[in-house]
């Protein structure tokens, strides 16, 4: 479930209030008179069994004396009456219900029960309610009525919601929605997201996450909406006592926060660490400020206050502004001679509103800026509301980067905030707040440009590798056995082109000196167990050995230690590797782990047996492109030591982002695997190499959804070969496919192109290359045509809406290659995967002047109709009958 339905919740036109009341105090009464009292102009219908009218309104005593079934309804009865009001509302054609009764876990799946069969949408149970300002909809116990504004905010907890409000309407901030989402029987984060992102009253969404209960959902919700508009997050949960309260406040799985930050970023969301981020962010959103880079101009009538938000902007890794010399010229002439002369401009403590606006005039110039920050303190000599009327007027009108502000103070702030806020800047208390909303920005920013940034093309394993790689599993699981040897390990990490350190099996002491002799030099030694996870933690490896006599020696004393230190596991001999000696290289962990909430993902940092104290990780989710990897490798400290130092020359990062992808392809490949660890990786100029592997199997793997984000459908490929006996290869599109498209662009005629994109786009640039070919295959699908000659020759596409009803299609073909079959090839394709996902049709608008395209449509089995509200379009529709 996802969208469907949601128009009765966001837009009803009648409201019924089960469980009003006129008990003051009492969460019926505070109901009624929110709804009663909130500007709405349809219908609020109380209903109540024992009284006459509610705080003034004609009360009915039961469902049945309404005229009609409510759009919505809004429940606050005693929990044992809820699921039976349910039933009886969906059977009156009720289409969305607010339940803000709270209950226990039977509650909340007698409730779902109730509304399933006739597709009602619930928010809660355990709720606060829903408000809409615009609509005059205040559904809630809220104990304030928000101002109407373009912030959406959705809340896992009403008392987050309500603090939220109360702060807002202090601050002058406004909301288009507010919705407390309670236990989340239904509607959650994603649903709402989906809805959000094509809200035309909603310019940014934040959200206050405890748990997240659908992964695939959530992320593919999140990242359509995040393209769409600004979305931040606060994560409560972080320690294991917050997400211990976190699960027993939701009744939902609360995954690993690392996992979560993952999430977050992968889907563009920016995530902040506490309230007062949140609240500070929902004002710089409620303005609209949006920088292009990271460079800050700051304008101080402080010295000390220039300089700690100098300091917060090196701390936050964004920059200050250089100030160019036609502005250094302008602020020479109108300021004092002992100004700062440099970024940041301190004006000096007499500073008056004059010369704020002077200088302001000649700051706002300047294009070598991304933000400006004013701050002003309070002092005897000037007046800061003066200071802050002189930032408005000269702010009005003028061209310039976006603005903020940061007025100092208690007494005398209040108005000059006032002010600012009224004339939509966004206002701080502390230079520090403003800093860090800057960099919030700045962050949202490199997120969004992150999701469009072009991975190289990936090397996957060939079939016979991978199936190698998995007839390992399939033997050991064979065996009943979870955990693949060293050398079993090894050889799934070779089968992903992962390169590992020979390595070679000795069934005893005798053997394993044997062998080491053979390879001459020190070697490492190790004991083989499956019953061992973590060898030197029983004293099972020993280095830099070198003679038979040495290696047999710390054989039988090695058997010996482990017997003593787990005296249950079975032994199943040594192994013997000559010894790797690189004496430049980094100790890395590369790993895969199962996350409750989110499913396998990936782990990447400093390795070696230290690796709990350094604790330096990244988390990552599958599937990875080069780009993703590189993103996480960075985000690692030990990333600085890789980037070389003193006598250590840079190591080879491409090879280490070689293998996340690798290894993000062995989760997608080999659904079997629970737990990897590469540890450790070492890792210097000449590449990367793996020392020592520990795999973990499964003998019933899950379902492929158990990835939170959907995996390059690679089944969907196949050869179609063409009415001149050329073979193209039909495949979906990846993102490394963005040149390919940007040339087909260029290779198909200006007409063409007008046709396809009914005027709107004439050329295929790189921006646009990137937003075609980064796709979420979960929502929508492309399937390129590829050439002998590796070219792109047509493409076709499908956006599906959030219930999977139906999808919107489009197809082009390069000019060159019309005429002959590859168009209705590719619908076909486009239309079999459409039917897969449970849609009833697919459809398209073409230019009634494209008539080819018609044509062809029409012969694909496409009815074609006029679009009533657009005589030059027609429709094209593809019905495939009733869902599955």
């Amino acid at each position: 479930m996802s969208t469907r339905n949601l128009d009765a919740l966001f837009r009803p036109d009648t409201i019924a209030l089960i469980g009003a009341s006129n008990q003051v105090g009492s969460v019926g009464a505070v109901l009624a008179r929110n709804l009663l009292g909130s500007g709405f102009k349809g219908a609020v219908w109380p209903v109540n069994p024992h009284e006459t009218t509610i705080q003034g309104a004609p009360n009915f005593k039961s469902l049945t004396e309404l005229a009609s079934s409510p759009d919505l309804a809004v429940i606050a009865t005693p929990p044992a009456c809820v699921p039976n009001l349910i039933q009886t509302l969906g059977r009156m054609g009720c289409r969305a219900a607010i339940v803000i009764t709270a209950g226990d876990n039977n509650f909340r799946a007698n409730v779902l029960d109730a509304a399933r069969p006739t597709l009602m949408r619930l928010v809660g149970p355990n709720c606060l309610g829903f408000l809409s300002p615009a609509r005059g909809i205040n559904a809630s116990f809220a104990h304030m009525q928000p101002q109407s504004g373009s912030v959406a905010l959705l809340s896992q907890s009403g008392a987050i919601a309500t603090s939220m409000l109360d702060w807002a309407t202090g601050h002058g901030i406004g909301f288009s929605h507010i919705v407390s989402l309670g236990d989340m029987a239904d509607i959650d984060f994603g649903d709402l997201l989906d809805f959000l992102a094509q809200d035309a009253a909603t310019r940014s969404i934040l959200l206050y996450v405890e748990a997240i209960t659908s992964a695939r959902k959530f992320l593919s919700a999140a990242r359509i909406a995040a393209r769409a508009k600004p979305v931040i997050v606060v994560k409560a949960g972080r320690g294991k006592s917050g997400a211990r309260a976190a699960a027993s406040h939701t009744g939902a799985l609360a995954g690993s926060d690392a996992v979560y930050s993952a999430a977050f970023q992968r889907a563009g969301l920016l995530r902040v660490d506490t309230l007062r981020e949140l609240f500070d962010a929902a004002e710089t959103l409620a303005c609209g400020a949006r920088p292009v880079g990271d460079r800050l101009t700051i304008l101080t009538n402080g010295g000390g206050l220039g300089v700690i938000a100098a300091d917060e902007t090196e701390r936050r890794g964004v920059r200050l502004a250089t100030l160019s010399q036609p502005t250094m010229d302008a602020l020479n002439t109108s300021m004092p001679p002992n100004w700062s002369h440099a970024n940041p401009v301190d004006i000096l403590g007499d500073a008056s509103g004059a010369r704020y606006g002077a200088a302001l005039a000649a700051l706002l110039k300047q294009s070598e800026q991304d933000a400006m920050l004013v701050i002003n303190c309070p002092t005897g000599v000037a007046d800061t509301l003066e200071a802050a009327r002189a930032v408005i007027t000269n702010r009005k009108g003028a061209r310039g980067p976006p603005l903020l502000a940061c007025w100092m103070g208690e007494a005398t702030a209040a108005a000059p905030r006032e002010l600012l806020r009224n004339a939509k800047i966004p206002t701080y208390e502390t230079p520090e707040d403003a800093v860090r909303a800057f960099h919030h920005l700045v962050e949202f920013g490199r997120n969004q440009a992150a999701l469009m940034e072009i991975p190289e093309p990936s090397q996957t394993p060939v079939p016979a590798q991978r199936s190698a790689a998995k007839g390992v599993i399939e033997n050991a699981l064979a065996q009943n056995r979870v955990l693949l040897s060293e050398i079993e390990a090894k050889s799934v990490l070779a089968a992903y082109g992962v390169p590992i350190v020979e390595t070679h099996f000795a069934a005893d002491a005798v053997g394993a000196a044997e062998i080491g002799a053979k390879i001459g030099g020190p070697v490492a030694l190790k004991i083989l167990s499956r019953d061992i996870t973590h060898k030197s933690d029983v004293g099972g490896v020993r280095l830099n050995l070198e003679g038979a006599r040495e290696i047999e020696a710390a054989a039988v004393a090695m058997l010996e230690r482990v017997r003593r230190a787990a005296p249950t596991a079975q032994i199943d001999g040594f192994t013997v590797q000559a010894m790797i000696t690189r004496p430049h290289a980094h100790e890395l962990i590369v790993g895969i782990k199962e996350d409750q909430a989110f499913g396998p993902v990936i782990m990447f940092g400093q390795g070696g047996v230290a690796v709990e104290v350094l604790k330096d990780s990244q988390i990552g989710l599958p599937p990875l492109n080069s780009v993703l990897a590189h993103a996480m490798i960075s985000r690692t400290r030990v990333a600085k030591l890789l980037g070389g130092y003193r006598d250590r020359p840079p190591a080879d990062i491409r090879a280490v982002a070689g293998t996340l992808v690798a290894v993000s392809d062995m989760i997608i490949d080999l659904p079997e695997i629970v737990e990897l660890d590469i540890n450790p990786l070492l890792c210097d100029a000449a590449g990367v190499i793996a020392l020592d592997a520990r795999i973990v199997v499964r003998p019933d793997p899950q379902s492929p959804n158990r990835l939170a984000i959907r995996p390059y459908p690679s089944s969907l490929a196949r050869d179609l070969t063409l009415a001149d006996g050329a073979v193209v290869k039909l495949r979906p599109v990846r993102p490394e496919d963005a040149e390919r498209l940007a040339e087909m662009g260029r290779r198909t005629s200006a007409n063409d192109l007008r046709l396809r994109f009914h005027g709107v786009i004439h050329q295929i640039d790189a921006a646009t290359a990137a937003r075609l070919t980064q796709i979420d295959y979960d929502r929508e699908m492309a399937i390129v045509a590829i050439a002998p000659d590796a070219s792109a020759v047509g493409v076709v596409r499908i956006v599906f809406d959030p219930d999977f009803q139906s999808g919107e299609y489009a197809v082009i073909v390069r000019s060159d290659f019309q005429n002959l079959g590859l168009g209705r090839g590719l619908i076909d394709d486009i239309a079999a995967h459409a039917r897969s996902r449970g849609a009833q049709c697919m459809w398209g608008d073409v230019l009634a002047e494209n008539r080819r395209m018609i044509d062809l449509a029409h012969e694909c089995g496409a009815e074609l109709f006029r679009v009533a509200s657009d005589p030059s379009l027609v429709r094209t529709t593809f019905s495939f009958g009733k869902r599955i």
